[in-house]
Parts: structure tokens; sequence; C-alpha cells
């Protein structure tokens, strides 16, 4: 109690006093989901709560459509008050030009140091020593969601792991189910590729490649293998036809389709469909495969503003999302893992407690923005936009996937 006491004293330097600073600040983000915007509610509610006001910003489409629009008006000269990127380097190069407001005396007064967690999240946060975001949750995409209702109707087992639900497919499909649900946007192949290599290729064989840089490796029997189990869910993704992630979620919750690989944002929806982990649905981290996760997840930055009132209300802002009562009011509805290990999680349900549980036995990954640049990230995309809508061989695609990386180096 005495460590929750003394963030609250501190953070009071940047929450102020509401009757005096009240400020409208405007805030873009790309959660419109129905899991997300009652997640994003609770950031609102909590800033309102504190004298100031949240005027939303909801950018709909998913990241990919959202970012080159809030990257423009930063650099157009219409800065919005706050905005969402990824933990990773999405914002670096708006850091480095000198666009985004400096956060370290936020930072140094709420011991985001020492509560924040893990380290690489604040790292994320930082250029050249100076802090520039506020991380607020970590979201991990090597997620399997199953539909109990889908295998009951096909009279077969709910699967462990990723080689059981491919062995399961020819059953569902028997039952009229769609075996994998997956959705048009590009990110979401992407997101697949990513988890499927974590549960496929092992967490030695990934760090060798994605961390060590190890292009031997990369273009190995390891990754190999990883190529044809993509293949493997491309077919069972085919007659998969949504176009964004939560209309495949809604698959998986209607008993229309056997699984998705996701990240636990997926959470969220089923929450909100009123859905019980372990009871309506399954969720297999790393696939069940391998059980590490990878730390994404989201952090608002602040442009400068030019404005000391609403630099003010920034900073304000920073701090509360960093709090340990938003932190968990906030990541109870996202169905995200919370960015401090000082916070008590007893709602959280089974799927959640998973999370909780590789993260603090340190079963955890950077994520692939943390160590791939955007461009190379962007290719990427790209290359699994182009195999998942087409016929491109496993082993052509394996090399083109080299190639990426190796552009990067």
């Amino acid at each position: 109690m005495k460590k929750f006491a003394v963030v609250a004293t501190l953070a009071t330097a940047f929450l102020g006093s509401t009757a005096v600073f009240a400020t409208d600040l405007e805030v873009t983000h790309w959660w419109t989901s129905g899991g997300e915007a009652a997640a994003v509610a609770e950031l609102a509610k909590a800033f309102d709560a504190s004298g100031d006001k949240w005027i939303d910003g909801a950018i709909a489409g998913g990241g990919g459509t959202a970012r080159p629009i809030m990257i423009s008006r930063i650099t157009g000269g219409d800065p919005m008050g706050a905005t969402q990127f990824n933990h990773g380097q999405q914002a670096l190069e708006l850091v480095e030009a000198g666009l985004m407001l400096d956060l370290t005396d936020v930072a140094e007064a709420n011991n985001w140091k020492e509560v924040i967690y893990p380290p690489s999240l604040l790292d994320a946060c930082t250029v050249d020593g100076r802090v520039y975001c506020a991380p607020v949750n970590i979201h991990s995409p090597e997620w399997l969601w199953l539909s109990n209702k889908a295998f009951e109707d096909a009279g077969i087992p709910v699967p462990t792991n990723w080689n059981e639900f491919v062995a399961a497919g020819p059953a569902l499909e028997a039952a009229g189910k769609i075996p994998l649900a997956l959705g048009n946007q590009p990110w979401q192949s992407a997101t697949a590729f990513g988890a499927i290599a974590i549960g496929v290729a092992g967490l030695d064989v990934w760090k060798q490649v994605n961390i060590e840089k190890n292009m031997d490796v990369a273009a190995g029997p390891e990754y190999a293998a990883v190529f044809q189990a993509v293949a493997d869910a491309r077919a069972l993704a085919a007659n998969s036809n949504v176009q964004d992630w939560n209309q495949a979620t809604n698959l998986v919750i209607t008993g229309e389709a056997g699984g998705q690989i996701m990240g636990d944002w997926a959470q969220g929806e089923f929450q909100v469909a009123g859905q019980v982990a372990g009871e309506d649905y399954t969720c297999l981290p790393g696939l069940g495969l391998n059980a590490y996760l990878s730390t994404g997840g989201d952090a608002f930055y602040f442009p400068k503003l030019n404005d000391p009132e609403k630099e003010a209300a920034q900073k304000r802002l920073a701090a509360l999302l960093v709090s340990p009562e938003v932190q968990v009011a906030f990541n109870l509805k996202k169905g995200s893992l919370p960015i401090r290990g000082d916070v008590d999680l007893g709602a959280a349900n089974d799927c959640m407690k998973k999370g909780l549980e590789l993260l603090a036995s340190g079963n955890i990954l950077p994520s692939g923005d943390m160590v791939w640049s955007p461009d190379v990230q962007k290719q990427n995309e790209d290359l699994m936009v182009e195999f998942w809508n087409s016929d491109m061989a496993p082993e052509v695609a394996h090399q083109q996937w080299v190639a990426n990386l190796k552009s990067g180096l």
C-alpha cells in the first residue's frame, strides 16, 4: 500500500488541480470494435473525471489505415493532443524530427523506470535517454482462439495445439464450419504468420533470426517448416470471406468457424458477447506449441502543440494512463496485460491469467516492431497478403521473406 501511496502522491504533480487546469485534448486511436470501444471509454472516463476533457478521435480501419493519417496530421501542422502508436519504431522519425513532447519529467516523477514491466516497453519509448511515450498495455498476437461449440458440433475434441487444429480441419468442414477465420486486412495475414513462426520454429530459432539477424537460419529448414504451416493455414482459411478482424472473431463466437489466430485483444469481443473463457471458447498462447508471448501493444505519444496549457494537460494524461487504477480498468476491458507489475488483476479471466503467468515467468519476446524497421515490416506484410491470396508456393514466399529481412540489415 505504501508503494501505491507514493505513486499517487507523485502523480499529483502532473494530474494537477482539476478545477484550474481543465483542458480539452483530442486523442486519436484506431480502437473501434465493440471490445476496444469499451476499453477506450475507460481512458476517456478517467481523464474526464480528472477535470480535463477527452475529445475522441477514433479512426476506423486498424493501425494500417490510421497511422498514415496520424503522421500526416502531425507533419502537416495539424497535430492532435495525443495519439496511439504500437510499441517499437513507428514514431521514431517523428521523435527525431523534434515533433513529439518530451515526457521525461513525467516518467521520473512517477517512477516509470521502477514500475513499468518489462523494461523493454519503456526502452521503446526512449530516444537518446529521453522518454517520449506512455505505454498503456501489452498485447500479444500469438494466440489461437477456438470455438468450443464448433468442435462440439463437429463431434471432435477441442484441440490443444496447432497440429491438432490442422488435423481437425476436415471434420470441421464436414460439419459446415470454416476451419480458420481470417479477415482481409493486410496486418491480419502478417499477424498469423508471426504467431505461426514462434509456435512452429520455437524460441531459439526465432531469436537467432529476429534478434541476432542470422540469415542462414532464416533460410534454413526451421523456417521452411514455418512457411509450410502457413500454407496449411491458408488452406484452412480459404472460405473465410470477411474483412475486419472482429468480424472474423465473431465467426468464432457464433460457432461458424473453428478458430482464429489473433492477438489477445480478441478477448474484448468475447467479453462483449457474454462468452466465458474455458466454457464457451478456448485460448492457446503460442498456438499451444511454444508458450511464449511477444510484448507488443500500445503507447500514447504527445505531439508538440506550442501551447503551455495543452502541454500541461498532455502531461497530466500521460501520468494518468500509467496510473494503477487506469491500468486495471482499461486492461480488464481490453483483454490486454498491464504495463505495471504492481496492480491487482484478481478479476482477470482464464485467458488473461495465462498471459499474466507467462509474463511473470519471463516467457516473453520483443515484438516485431521492436526488432525490425517499419520498412521491413511493410515488405513482409505485403508478402503475406500476396501469399494468403494466391497459390504462391511456400518455397517462393520463404525466399522473398529472407530477401526482405536482408534489406533491413
